[in-house]
Parts: C-alpha cells; structure tokens; sequence
C-alpha cells in the first residue's frame, strides 16, 4: 500500500508530537528525584520507585493493550491511552502521600502503554513499509525530545518550586502535547480489525514469540532501556553531591544530552535502512558502552561529553531495534510484537532503574557502570551471534 506525501507528513508530526508528551510525562519525577527523596526521606534506590512503577505499568499493559488495538483499532486505542495520562499528570502534584504517588504512577504507566505498544504497528500498518526506518526514527526523535524537555522544563521549575512544581509543569506540557496528538492523528485505513476474541489474538502473541530472531530485539531493549534510566536516574544524586556539587537547576541541564538522541535515532533509521539493522545496532551499542566509560571520571565536563556519547548511542540502538521488529514481525501479529517490545524495553527500564539506584548506594558510580557495561555487552553479543546466523541475514535485509 502506498501513502500519499500528506499523509505521510501528517502521520509522522502527530506521532512525534504524541512521542513527546508521552515520554515527558513518563520520566516526570526523574529530574527531581533528589528534592523527592528529601520530602519524603527516601534513599535514590527508593525515590526511583516513583519512576519504576511508571515503566512497570506501562510494561505490564503492553501486550493486552497491544492486542487489545487489533480488535477496536490503533488509533482508538493511541488516543484514549494518552489522555488518560495526560488527566493522571495533571493531578499527580497534589499527592502527598508518598504510596499513593507510587500507585498513581503505576496506573499512569498502564494509560500510556496504548501509545507505546501501538505505535510501531501503527506506523508499519499506515505507510505500507514506505521508508519505515527513517519515520520510526523520527518517532523516537520525538521521545527524545520528551524526554530531554520535560526533564529539563521540570528539574529547573523543581529547583525553585519542589518536586511538586517540577512535576506540574511537566503535566502541563503532556496535557498540550496530548491535545495537538488527538487533533493531528489520522484515522487508520489499512489496518483490519479483529473480532474481539482473546483466541486469536493470543494467536498472535504465540506467532510474535515464535520468530527467534525477534528475540534480540527484545533483549537490546531490556538491557539497554535498564542501563539508560539506571544513569539517569542517579545522575542527579552524583552531580548534586560532593566533589561536583552542582545546584539542582544546573543539575537538571544535563538533560540537554537529550538532544544527541533526537539526531542519532533519525540518523539510524535512515543507517539501517542503507546498511543493515545489525550493523547498525551493534555500532549503536559500542557506542553507548563508550559513554559510559567516559562518565568514570570526576570532571563536569567529561561527565558531560559522556552523557551525550552515551545517550546517542542508546537512542540510536534503540531506533534500529524498534524499527526491526515492525519490519520483522508477521502482519497479523505486527501489534503484538510490538507490545513485546515494550514489555522488554519498559520492563527492563523498571528493573534496571531500581538495580541502578541500589548498586550506586552499595558501590558508587564505578560499580554501577561496571554491571550497566555488563548488560550492554551482553546485548552486544546477542546481536553479533544473531548476524552470523542464516535466519538473521533474511531479518537484516527484510
């Protein structure tokens, strides 16, 4: 199926606009963990559970909401998810009771995995496989963005308001970007629904686990998504505390790194498409790898210059990787394979922030980068192991 320019463009603002307030509204706490954590006396292992529970929910609703959009359609679903979230954001900053937080953060997670599960099958359904890569990198450009704006809208406003102002004005951004989403979405033409029968979609679930190739995919995003919001999630505890003791609003503009992933992932969409996935992947790993070793050494500036190494190759990894299994992934399982996707890549966001936090508490940022370099080279070597194999040059060239 082809799809006109217009639509094309259409399809591609409305997805990253929708990309963006998402993902601020996911990591909203992130960049006020330290004033958090001081409100409610909470060690960073503990602060971050206001980040995990998020990424948990969303992991958790993934695949049934995923599946869910094959029987009452991708943009239906898209739609009611994030202004779902948007409504729990806006309420968040008026919580005081610290569980309370943690439960409405779990339940905002689960809203906005309609978005994060669906997009990708969304994307492979509506432009017929038409230059895949290159809008699936701009997709991830605009978590990018998300992510780098609503952390850096909400650590400067926290550093002067609180974590409750921070939070605020990063419900805010997510409530506009929500509101231009459902107004620039097109509706669906090329998908086609199924009956509401768990039968067959679980079908689909069984068809989207039996492609072994899609595994690695699926094991990049958890190693990598878990490495990515370990880092993030400390980072303000290290650039706030002796010797670098930077203030909170200072803190807050490392999320300018944010930027770097904006570039690599359009780039590696367009890489992938003109080189291969493998490749492409595995230079977005070294890369990464490469950032953090970089951050090992107590100077703001180097620490710097290794947060946005580190993040560009994340983001570029991670393009490649979600990109790969909407091409990958049969048609009548492309929504349930990437709900697969983002139980691992959420999943492994949920249980690596935590195991961040903790293991910088037991053995500073040394020790944790030594288990985050760890992961990444595991992913790695998946990766390399799967381009050898027969079954992986036919996924590359799909």
């Amino acid at each position: 199926m082809g799809v006109d320019n217009a639509r094309l463009r259409r399809i591609r603002i409305s997805l990253l606009v929708g990309a963006l307030g998402m993902f601020a509204l996911l990591y909203a706490p992130q960049p006020v963990l330290p004033q958090l954590a001081d409100a409610f006396g909470l060690s960073p292992g503990a602060a971050a559970l206001t980040v995990s529970a998020t990424t948990l929910g969303l992991a958790v609703g993934a695949i049934p909401l995923g599946m869910l959009s094959e029987a009452v359609g991708r943009r239906r679903t898209m739609v009611c998810s994030l202004v779902l979230a948007a409504a729990l954001g806006l309420v968040m900053p008026w919580v005081q009771a610290f569980p309370v937080l943690v439960g409405l953060r779990l339940a905002q997670g689960v809203a906005v995995a309609g978005l994060a599960a669906v997009a990708a099958a969304y994307l492979a359904d509506e432009t017929g496989g038409a230059q895949l890569g290159t809008t699936m990198g701009l997709y991830v450009a605009g978590t990018t963005i998300g992510g780098m704006s609503g952390r850096l809208l909400g650590g400067i406003s926290g550093d002067f308001t609180g974590w409750t102002g921070g939070v605020l004005t990063v419900g805010v951004l997510g409530a506009a970007c929500t509101a231009l989403f459902v107004v620039l979405l097109p509706a669906e033409r090329a998908h086609q629904r199924q009956e509401l029968r768990w039968r067959p979609l679980l079908g689909g679930l069984r068809t989207a686990l039996s492609d072994p190739v899609l595994y690695v995919p699926y094991l990049v995003a958890a190693l990598g998504m878990g490495a990515f919001v370990a880092v993030y999630n400390v980072l303000g505890f290290r650039l706030t505390a002796p010797p670098l003791l930077v203030t909170p609003a200072l803190a807050a503009l490392a999320f300018l790194a944010y930027a770097a992933g904006t570039l690599t992932s359009a780039l590696a969409g367009r890489a992938a498409d003109r080189w291969g996935r493998t490749r492409t992947l595995l230079l977005g790993l070294a890369v990464t790898v490469v950032g953090l070793l970089l951050m090992l050494v107590d100077d703001l500036p180097t620490i710097m210059v290794g947060l946005v190494v580190f993040t560009g190759g994340f983001f570029a990894a991670h393009a490649v990787a979600s990109g790969w299994v909407g091409a990958r992934a049969d048609a009548s399982a492309r929504g349930q394979a990437s709900a697969l996707y983002q139980f691992a890549y959420y999943g492994g966001s949920s249980v690596g922030g935590v195991l961040g936090g903790f293991a910088y508490a037991a053995w500073g940022w040394a020790g944790m980068t030594a288990l985050l370099c760890g992961w990444l080279l595991l992913a790695g070597a998946a990766v390399a192991v799967t381009h050898r194999a027969p079954v992986a040059q036919v996924a590359s060239e799909s």
